[in-house]
């Protein structure tokens, strides 16, 4: 795998500033390429999917948990072939989550199936989600 990058820690929750990473590549610079990911609550788990196809689990992955992130790292190698075209993305893909207080880093797990990377992170009793309806006063 490539050299260690920097990247800024990803909350587990959804971000107000999500929408930047798509239509703004320009805006990413120097972050290199980042996997397309999707992520929810399921239980008392908050899931990670990566879409990763054509790359080997065992060789071009690597998690790590640990000091309040979640890394995940990976990389595609290039098959020299002569072709026409290619738009395939070469390279390494890496993103960082923010990972809540109290996390038991032995518990996360991961699975790869059919291109899909799938990172179970269970939560904490301390961070479940609870949603709070609150009152606007006048």
């Amino acid at each position: 795998m490539g050299a260690l990058e920097h990247l800024e820690p990803r909350s587990l929750f959804p971000d107000l500033f999500d929408w930047l990473e798509s239509p703004f590549p320009a805006l990413r610079s120097g972050m290199g390429q980042t996997m397309r990911v999707e992520d929810y609550i399921e239980g008392d788990e908050h899931v990670i999917r990566c879409e990763l196809p054509g790359i080997d689990p065992d060789r071009d992955v690597e998690i790590t948990a640990g000091n309040g992130v979640l890394r995940i790292h990976a990389e595609r190698h290039e098959e020299k072939k002569e072709a026409h075209r290619s738009e395939f993305r070469y390279g390494t893909f890496t993103r960082s989550f923010t990972l809540p207080p109290d996390t038991d880093y032995d518990a996360v797990k991961a699975s790869y199936d059919k291109g899909i990377l799938t990172v179970r992170v269970p939560l904490p009793k301390t961070a479940k989600p609870e949603i709070k309806r609150i009152a606007v006063q006048k």
